[in-house]
């Protein structure tokens, strides 16, 4: 089913907007039936399952931390990881361009925002991001690269809500989009997006979409 399911995703969504597998706690055959089916970027939300799986799986495959970064797990991961999406402290930063410079890379990264109305949900007011993007100790850190920006909305079937929250992503996304390009920063990913509001985050200008149930099923 899991090729049928890419599919089908894929001939719902336009061909600039990229689509993340996301295969957090999937077993290394789900993700193999994907990587055949054609599937090269996968999301993952534990570092030590996405360093197993890289271990086992295709060198070809694109990994993307998708989940609440730990600082201290960042060295696991920064010798292979392609974009690391929940970035919501420029200390973080500051920790993910130490471990890149060790292995000689730049790695990419998101800005998380916090969009949604939930508590849980981490993420930073769209002043903190305005004051990273503009800090100049951002232009010290040679080994990342901002990307874009990432939100997740409110778990809500409140279409309305979901579309505000959206929106107002998009309206910031683009605001910072057309003010800032230095070296290491160059907003060009909207990261919003998953398996129950991804048609309309899409239609609010994202460019990046995370699904996993609507690709392998319920998780377990």
């Amino acid at each position: 089913m899991i090729k049928e399911n890419l599919q089908k995703i894929k001939n719902t969504i336009p061909d600039k907007v990229t689509l993340v597998a996301v295969s957090k706690t999937k077993p290394v055959a789900d993700l193999q039936e994907a990587y055949d089916a054609g599937q090269r970027i996968f999301g993952e939300n534990r570092i030590q399952e996405m360093v197993e799986k890289y271990e086992t799986l295709p060198k070809d495959i694109k990994w993307h931390m998708i989940g609440h970064l730990q600082s201290n797990k960042v060295k696991y991961m920064a010798h292979f990881v392609d974009l690391i999406h929940g970035v919501d402290t420029f200390k973080k930063l500051k920790e993910i361009n130490k471990q890149a410079k060790k292995h000689n890379r730049v790695i990419n990264c998101l800005l998380q925002a916090k969009i949604a109305k939930e508590d849980s949900k981490f993420g930073l007011s769209f002043n903190d991001i305005e004051e990273i993007l503009q800090s100049p100790k951002l232009k010290e850190l040679e080994n990342i690269k901002i990307v874009g920006l990432m939100g997740m909305a409110t778990f809500t079937d409140n279409q309305e809500q979901l579309q505000e929250e959206f929106s107002s992503l998009n309206v910031f996304f683009k605001q910072q989009k057309n003010t800032i390009e230095t070296k290491n920063c160059r907003l060009e990913i909207l990261s919003m997006g998953m398996s129950g509001d991804y048609l309309l985050a899409i239609s609010n200008g994202s460019t990046m979409i995370r699904v996993g149930s609507s690709i392998f099923g319920s998780r377990n």
